[in-house]
């Protein structure tokens, strides 16, 4: 069952919520996958059932990652940041995409949000974050909030807009270009930086 950690490693007793994530965020993103530039934000929610720690494979066909800056939230504003693998069946969600159906079953199953630890921030530190996911040792995703559509107090404002953000929720910002299928014993590490300094390193191995 997942709980969320410290930087440490160490348990917070926090109780697990809801996941919102932002959807096309990032222009260059868009343009690998061959979608539309949004006129509005793109949100959807993944159930806390999909929280975990472990970086699972599908079972029939292959999963994509997305890396993420992801934020949890106390008191409807961000109080710590991580990063997050935002899991998706692609094939399915293509599927589902083409007949005009909703797509959670590509997005919103059991392991499909992966999280780091996370670590405690001020919000004047906010535009300053930015990430990494390096799989196998190769660089394959970078991004900052300098390249989002939509920055981050914006994402929180425009949820909030409408659905109440719980304590503990957390929100996936969107992923930049880079994303793409992996396969068992890959080896992850999701890096985010805060100015130059690293603050968080985290490592999966895809079981």
């Amino acid at each position: 069952m997942y709980q969320h950690h410290n930087w440490q490693g160490a348990l917070l007793d926090y109780p697990v919520s809801k996941v919102v994530c932002v959807g096309r965020n990032y222009v260059e993103h868009i343009k690998e996958l061959n979608n539309e530039v949004p006129t509005s934000m793109v949100l959807f929610m993944k159930p806390n059932s999909a929280l975990s720690n472990e970086l699972i494979t599908g079972a029939q066909t292959p999963l994509h990652y997305e890396g993420e800056i992801s934020f949890l939230i106390r008191e409807g504003k961000i109080f710590a940041v991580g990063f997050g693998l935002d899991l998706t069946n692609r094939e399915l969600q293509s599927e589902l995409k083409a007949k005009g159906l909703p797509w959670e079953r590509a997005k919103a199953f059991n392991g499909a949000a992966v999280m780091s630890q996370f670590v405690s921030i001020e919000e004047s530190d906010i535009p300053k974050l930015s990430m990494q996911l390096w799989i196998n040792g190769v660089l394959v995703q970078e991004g900052n909030s300098d390249l989002m559509i939509y920055k981050p107090l914006t994402v929180i404002d425009e949820i909030s807009s409408f659905s109440t953000l719980a304590d503990n929720d957390i929100v996936m910002t969107g992923t930049p270009k880079g994303v793409g299928s992996y396969v068992k014993d890959d080896r992850f590490v999701g890096k985010i930086f805060l100015g130059d300094s690293e603050i968080i390193s985290h490592e999966w191995v895809a079981k």
